[in-house]
């Protein structure tokens, strides 16, 4: 069609002089009907498409060049499809477990993240058993575990320069080895006075005082009892904590600094439950009748040493030959038994295996002794291991190095 007959056109003039909203409607109107002919005009079309965008200036990392300012827009960054399932939404149960795998020192570097990991990290279920051994700053360390409820805590050969004990409460310890440490008895006075609840104990080689004894008293449930080498404690104090603690079954107290009264005061008072007893190192203070009220008071004694006692004679093996149960007897360096009544030991003895006499028989008489004795046993345990934590027999640096009663700590603490 010519241009002049498009009606759309015709109505320009028209449309111009109406005003401005009623000629925009109606010319949206035409111009769609005439968009929809068949043969559009080219500026028809221009007239009623929409105006061009300018396009941007793209220059990366050059929008400041030749004085063109430009924002550049950087695409958002897609969320990352998160898991339904996360960390905090872990029980505290399954968590638990989980810590339950950990050494000590990633226990506690995960103690740091955040405070429900803290307070799940010092629970007790974790703490149960407890290695520090090693550790060589104890004053800071072991007033927090004790806090724990830890019940096996084993930190032999330990240096305490001072302890916090504030706040400790009733603590949980059954088993403890202390053995042969470096700690104030002011802090052992602290630690042993919140403990009710102990049936196995090791403080070997320690200062004491009657403060302690008597706390000990108040530990009822004592089976094992290692105070070999300790001193500072009166015998008064010793009579009352072993008339208390009447289910001592293992009782090392050798090597003491004692006098004759403390040595009556541990025959005087022991109770007929112990089976094993080590009484060795008193010269000059261990006598017959001593040893007379010991087998009256503790029949069912199955290991016995009494060593290095110079006053024990040979006509204290009747007296020990009334023990129904000895297995094991040592009577190394009692200078005043001969060789001749040792060798009748087992027919007067039937039970008895073990035979210590180091110091007594010479190494050119100890087969024929072994000949005379063929079921015993002779010279085969120079360490008593009566009452002691560790295995006496044991390599250092073994697995049964850091045993305690014959059980091992979870949570060790390694160099």
């Amino acid at each position: 069609m010519p241009l002049q007959d498009l009606p759309c056109l015709s109505l320009q003039g028209s449309m111009s002089s109406q005003p401005k909203n009623i000629n925009k409607r109606k010319s949206r109107d035409c111009l769609s009907g005439g968009l929809d002919t068949e043969c559009t005009p080219t500026e028809l079309i221009q007239q009623c498409s929409p105006r061009h965008k300018h396009q941007r200036l793209i220059n990366k990392g050059k929008e400041n060049h030749n004085c063109h300012f430009v924002l550049a827009r950087r695409s958002r960054r897609k969320k990352e499809s998160t898991s339904d399932l996360s960390w905090d939404h872990l029980p505290d149960e399954l968590l638990l477990r989980i810590f339950f795998y950990f050494p000590l020192q990633d226990l506690l570097r995960v103690a740091t993240v955040c405070k429900r990991w803290y307070r799940l990290v010092f629970d007790e279920s974790l703490w149960h058993s407890v290695d520090l051994s090693g550790l060589t700053r104890m004053g800071v360390a072991l007033p927090q575990v004790l806090k724990t409820g830890v019940r096996m805590l084993r930190c032999p050969r330990s240096f305490v320069e001072e302890l916090h004990c504030t706040g400790l409460g009733t603590l949980q310890v059954v088993q403890m080895d202390l053995s042969s440490s470096i700690i104030p008895t002011s802090a052992l006075e602290s630690i042993i006075s919140h403990c009710g609840l102990l049936e196995h104990l090791s403080l070997e080689g320690l200062q004491l005082s009657d403060t302690i004894i008597n706390s000990l008293a108040e530990n009822s449930n004592l089976v094992q009892l290692n105070l070999s080498g300790c001193s500072g404690f009166s015998a008064r104090a010793l009579a009352v904590m072993l008339k208390s603690c009447s289910s001592i079954e293992q009782l090392n107290i050798s090597w003491c600094e004692f006098n004759n009264d403390h040595v009556k005061s541990v025959v005087n008072n022991l109770s007929s439950s112990v089976t094993h007893l080590n009484l060795s190192g008193y010269r000059e203070s261990l006598m017959l009748d001593d040893v007379k009220v010991l087998v009256a008071r503790c029949p069912h004694i199955q290991t016995l040493d009494i060593s290095d006692s110079t006053l024990v004679m040979a006509d204290s093996l009747p007296v020990l030959a009334q023990l129904k149960s000895l297995q094991h007897l040592s009577l190394s360096r009692c200078y005043h038994i001969h060789l001749a009544a040792l060798s009748d030991l087992s027919k007067t003895i039937p039970t008895l295996c073990l035979l210590d006499a180091f110091g007594l028989v010479h190494d050119n008489h100890l087969n024929s002794l072994k000949k005379e004795m063929p079921h015993v046993c002779i010279n085969s345990r120079p360490f008593s291991s009566v009452a002691r934590p560790t295995p006496t027999s044991r390599l250092v640096g073994s697995m049964s190095d850091h045993t305690m009663w014959s059980r091992k700590c979870r949570l060790r603490f390694k160099l």
